[in-house]
């Protein structure tokens, strides 16, 4: 692969518009260089799938179909420029839901046949990872990670360490072996009637509760970097029946907050015993589930390293993001054709 940096490449500026529908959130995003915002527009469907308690793929599809024009409408007149004035288009390719992922692709499709610009599909994993590479949307810079480092990817289908050695070289160093950290979350709320999704409403009660009330397992897996969080599930609901068995209140509280406490001990833990294993001093931490207070606090508390985590803005799903990806895949060379498909299971690595 070619040295990818902007410096050795001829084209200075490059705008790229991102689409993602992964999932439940519409969004399309103008960035430049892949660190400028020029617009990042989101449609969130939170409130349609709360009387679900999750995501329905079915609702979520024909939502994505209804408001893609209008969301990438919005983001080209936030940005103030034409198609014509774009050198790519980025799209989420997977993984994420084939009904959700086949909106934004095709929409992607369109664009670039009706514009003749090309199209980049990218990993929604990798876009999450070069969202630390975004600029705040009001401009204020972000200090670049260097290589080697860590990435930890947590949100509601995917909890994954990454090792990256350069720009789109990566290593995949372990994942969930069952649930992911937002699911987990989402499971726990539902447990504990809590409102979806799970990881706002478990962070929110969990502020009047004691994180030591409950000595919740921590999966320690030792000789992997794999993750697993249903034994963690299977205890607290083991815990709900036994109090209940009782006749006694449930501690909603004292449940949430030594939930949290547990998946966010477990996620920090076998990030930094990575990032010392490969002697990275930078951990890039991103994903939904990376607004959760308590784990913010667990990585930028500690000294010995670098940890870049995007605003919360940038944590949960969004287009720029993929845009920032899209940028490297361009530099890098990177054209797709119309033949593409999603890939509802795509790997990083």
């Amino acid at each position: 692969m070619p040295d990818i940096r902007p410096e050795n490449t001829d084209q200075k500026t490059v705008r790229i518009l991102g689409i993602e529908t992964s999932c439940d959130e519409t969004a399309a995003a103008v960035v430049e260089n892949g660190k400028n915002i020029h617009s990042n527009i989101i449609a969130s469907q939170v409130d349609l799938h709360a009387q679900y308690g999750g995501v329905f793929p079915e609702v979520a599809s024909r939502e994505h179909i209804r408001v893609i024009y209008a969301v990438v409408e919005q983001s080209l007149k936030q940005a103030h420029l034409d198609l014509k004035e774009l050198d790519a288009i980025a799209v989420t390719r997977g993984p994420g839901l084939a009904g959700s992922l086949v909106v934004g692709l095709n929409m992607a499709k369109a664009l670039s046949l009706a514009s003749k610009i090309p199209l980049i599909g990218i990993n929604h994993i990798e876009g999450h990872l070069y969202s630390a590479w975004l600029n705040t949307e009001d401009g204020q810079k972000v200090e670049e990670p260097p290589f080697p480092l860590v990435a930890l990817i947590v949100s509601g289908g995917h909890s994954t360490l990454i090792l990256m050695h350069d720009h789109l070289k990566y290593t995949r160093l372990g994942g969930t072996l069952d649930d992911a950290a937002g699911e987990a979350f989402d499971k726990v709320a539902r447990l504990l009637n809590l409102s979806y999704p799970g990881g706002p409403s478990i962070q929110k009660a969990s502020e009047k509760g004691n994180p030591l009330a409950f000595n919740f397992p921590r999966s320690r897996l030792e000789g992997s970097w794999d993750f697993s969080f249903s034994g963690l599930k299977t205890a607290v609901l083991r815990t709900v029946k036994e109090i209940s068995a009782d006749g006694s209140a449930i501690p909603v509280e004292n449940l949430a907050a030594s939930f949290q406490a547990a998946v966010v001990d477990a996620l920090a833990t076998k990030t930094f015993e990575a990032a010392n294993e490969f002697h990275a001093r930078d951990i890039i931490v991103a994903g939904g589930v990376s607004a959760n207070r308590v784990l913010r606090n667990a990585f930028t508390s500690q000294k010995y390293f670098k940890v870049h985590i995007p605003p919360l803005t940038l944590c949960t799903d969004n287009a720029a993001m993929i845009a920032a990806a899209g940028y490297w895949r361009f530099l890098s060379g990177q054209r797709d054709g119309l033949e593409i498909d999603v890939l509802p299971n795509w790997p990083l690595t």
